[in-house]
């Protein structure tokens, strides 16, 4: 017994002294989402919008090489295919407010891993100097049998 006394004598002496916690802020409520909807890209095929905006952030959906006023997949090879994706991207992040100046990741699913050169050469030219950071990935199959779907996160202008 005698020497729980000092050390209980301690605590007390430590809470005593250790500053009071400052009241914490009430968390700021979240930003208005804004739902974006351009007729420059394809419309979405379930239940997503083109692209969600809180403040200047801009969440893209993934855009396979759906031709806006058709609704069908364009037909061609990769290249042809990552240039619709990318014009796709580009109408969504406009009606944003913001541009592929402005993407700060991508990420790229494949489905054939083998047609990534062709994919990147499309993919440079169309970004130029202007590198967001992205991920590819191989995937199993696409929507409607596309070769590939890209989606990007990027800033409002």
């Amino acid at each position: 017994m005698k020497t729980i006394f000092p050390l209980l004598g301690i605590l007390l002496l430590l809470a005593a002294c250790s500053p009071q916690a400052e009241p914490q802020a009430a968390p700021e409520p979240v930003k208005e989402l804004e739902t974006i909807h351009t007729d420059q890209a394809p419309k979405a095929v379930g239940p997503y919008s083109q692209a969600q905006v809180v403040g200047d952030m801009v969440f893209c959906a993934g855009q396979i090489a759906l031709d806006p006023a058709t609704r069908k997949l364009v037909e061609g090879d990769i290249t042809v295919q990552t240039e619709r994706v990318l014009k796709n991207l580009e109408a969504v992040l406009l009606a944003s407010g913001s541009d592929l100046d402005h993407v700060m990741k991508t990420t790229v699913f494949l489905a054939d891993i083998n047609d990534f050169q062709a994919m990147n050469a499309v993919y440079r030219k169309v970004f130029g100097d202007h590198k967001p950071a992205r991920s590819t990935v191989a995937v199993a199959d696409l929507a409607l049998g596309a070769l590939l779907e890209i989606e990007c996160i990027a800033l409002r202008k």
